[in-house]
């Protein structure tokens, strides 16, 4: 018997396998959060299965998602990044991806790694939501909207509150699991 997901999931096998495994799960390990950052970054305007299936080509293309590699790339890299179709390759997202990698990095010096201060807008601890349909799904909170004011503050780019609402979703700091979803369960041991 098929298991009951999100709606959103859909039949999509690499929509199922993110869902699955890995939106909603807490995450501590900065090359991930900086992986997020760049990867909802480049969907703002598109759909994220457009952004999955290029996933493999954003890794190669941004250096693992390694931060301190990535703020390095040259104009030259990113000329060359514009001609990669393993990525979208809109200039403004390319190189703000790479702006923020430089930006990523003072978060890190200052407060000792960027979960430790991605965290602090959430107070520590996961928000559970309780919402029983898709309809429910609220675009931004109020910790996306502080947490987006912070990184423009900053000067990040393409971190509007929405796009900071689906990274604090993906990266579990809000789990927006329906409740009848299978891993609603599993995420919060209900």
């Amino acid at each position: 018997m098929t298991p009951e997901r999100c709606g959103w999931a859909g039949s999509d096998p690499d929509m199922v396998a993110y869902h699955d495994t890995e939106w909603g799960v807490p995450v501590h390990d900065d090359t991930k959060h900086f992986e997020f950052l760049v990867l909802e970054g480049a969907q703002a305007g598109l759909s994220w299965s457009t952004i999955l299936k290029r996933r493999a080509g954003y890794r190669q293309a941004f250096a693992g998602f390694d931060a301190a590699k990535v703020a390095r790339f040259t104009p030259a890299r990113v000329e060359k990044l514009l001609l990669d179709p393993g990525i979208i390759r809109n200039r403004s997202k390319v190189e703000s991806t790479v702006r923020n990698a430089r930006l990523f990095l003072d978060v890190q010096e200052e407060f000792g790694s960027f979960d430790t201060y991605i965290w602090g807008f959430v107070g520590g601890r996961t928000i559970v939501h309780t919402w029983r349909r898709t309809a429910q799904l609220p675009a931004v909170s109020a910790e996306s909207e502080a947490f987006s004011a912070d990184l423009r503050r900053r000067g990040f780019r393409f971190v509007g509150p929405t796009v900071c609402y689906a990274h604090l979703q993906a990266s579990g700091l809000i789990n927006d699991h329906l409740v009848g979803c299978f891993r609603y369960g599993e995420l919060t041991g209900s």
